[in-house]
């Protein structure tokens, strides 16, 4: 019973850890970013994650995917879900868009899930996690609405980098609907192996066209340790969890709250400031999430 409890308040507490370390992937991307181009920065962190799961499937003895296709269907997340989201966000915000602006298209993601589950999916979203969905979107805008206008060189937009944006808002709404539809519940180690392979295979082209080197120091490789043990390692199989355990649009809304603690993140390692209009949207934004992921009576 003890095992049951412990077991049941962890499953609670992962949406709530997810949000935590997923928040963190702009903040890595300021410390690192000024130091490697995108593509090569994952290529690497692909690697290294996957060196990472190996030695830890073999000493658990973890199975394998079952058969070709299952492996097949792991692939095409990993690659909308790894090499295209993160491909998308790192190479805009190397391109000049700010993490602001960035958030927010990404943050369009559940609103596009819920309609694609309407219309085409067969499911029911009802009216009070429409109005969720809105209230979480309302306050997004309101989180990252200080960082419109700022002017600098990290704040800007034009068709290239917002072409990027756009990209991984596809690419992670796809991934996440594909995933619940095709991917059959098996061990997360292994899942997120052949994911990684998969995104590494579309990503290390891409890196050895970038003339740009990687310039390692202390932030380029804090960066990419965190990047590999806290975001892959961690968020990633987090996200996985997740989908498998919940309905994909109440999984997608958890998105909503990620520009929201990357605001207070960045008040407490960089000494960005909080207005009231952030925090008045962070409580719009945790309202919306709340009536959408709380359960029909």
């Amino acid at each position: 019973m003890v095992v049951d409890a412990q077991e049941g308040a962890w499953v609670r507490a992962m949406p709530w850890v997810f949000v935590l370390i997923w928040s963190t992937g702009f903040i890595v991307a300021r410390y690192g970013m000024p130091y490697a181009p995108p593509m090569s920065f994952l290529a690497v962190r692909y690697s290294l994650s996957i060196l990472c799961f190996l030695p830890w499937i073999v000493l658990a003895g973890v199975k394998w995917p079952a058969d070709r296709r299952q492996a097949l269907h792991l692939s095409v997340t990993g690659v909308l879900m790894h090499a295209g989201y993160l491909g998308g966000v790192w190479a805009a915000v190397k391109a000049g868009m700010g993490s602001g602006l960035s958030s927010l298209i990404v943050g369009i993601q559940p609103v596009l899930t819920a309609i694609w589950l309407t219309s085409v999916g067969g499911h029911h979203v009802s009216r009070r996690q429409w109005v969720g969905l809105l209230l979480g979107f309302a306050g997004l805008v309101l989180v990252v609405s200080r960082k419109f206008g700022a002017g600098g060189p990290g704040d800007s937009a034009n068709w290239h980098n917002l072409s990027f944006a756009v990209m991984a808002l596809i690419a992670i709404t796809a991934g996440t609907l594909y995933q619940k539809r095709f991917v059959k519940p098996c061990d997360v180690r292994t899942a997120n192996t052949v994911q990684l392979a998969a995104a590494l295979v579309v990503t290390l082209p891409l890196a050895l066209l970038e003339a740009e080197p990687m310039q390692w120091n202390l932030s380029l490789a804090g960066a990419m340790a965190w990047s590999v043990l806290g975001l892959t390692l961690g968020g990633s199989s987090l996200l996985y969890m997740l989908i498998q355990r919940g309905a994909a649009a109440s999984v997608t809304s958890l998105m909503y709250l990620v520009p929201p603690c990357t605001a207070m993140i960045a008040w407490l390692l960089f000494a960005e400031p909080i207005t009231a209009v952030t925090l008045a949207g962070t409580a719009l934004t945790a309202f919306g999430v709340s009536l959408v992921v709380r359960p029909a009576r």
